[in-house]
């Protein structure tokens, strides 16, 4: 269950660093890059390679092309569950909700600011679906 009030900068359940085999004590977050990301309602792409250089309680995942190729910072508090065998990270937000998120930019330091506020507005609206 995700605390309340949501903390977006917080791992829900950190049980599947259990689950893998290499050393992930440094960085989970960098053994999940090429795993597709699952919205509620479906696929919305890949944790990206950039994502090693994200502080470690953020995912960067490229959406490919169906919100044009966007790339799109998550607070890990959004992530429901892993699935190493099928490499899949599972989050509880919709396609929509992340597709209104703001997007990441190299040139703009406050996108954890921005994150952290369009996620807490938007547990706020809709609690977790799962």
């Amino acid at each position: 269950m995700q605390p309340i009030p949501f903390l977006p900068w917080v791992w829900r359940d950190t049980s599947w660093t259990e689950q893998r085999s290499d050393d992930l004590s440094g960085r989970p977050d960098t053994g999940l890059i090429g795993y597709e990301v699952v919205a509620t309602d479906g696929d919305i792409g890949k944790i990206d390679e950039d994502n090693a250089k994200l502080p470690h309680d953020c995912l960067m995942v490229d959406t490919g092309g169906w919100i044009f190729g966007r790339k799109v910072v998550l607070p890990v508090g959004v992530v429901h569950r892993v699935d190493h065998e099928e490499r899949k990270v599972f989050v509880d937000r919709t396609k929509e909700q992340i597709e209104k998120a703001p997007e990441y930019s190299e040139d703009n330091e406050d996108y954890r600011d921005r994150t952290a506020s369009y996620y807490e507005e938007s547990y706020r609206l809709m609690p977790p679906m799962l």
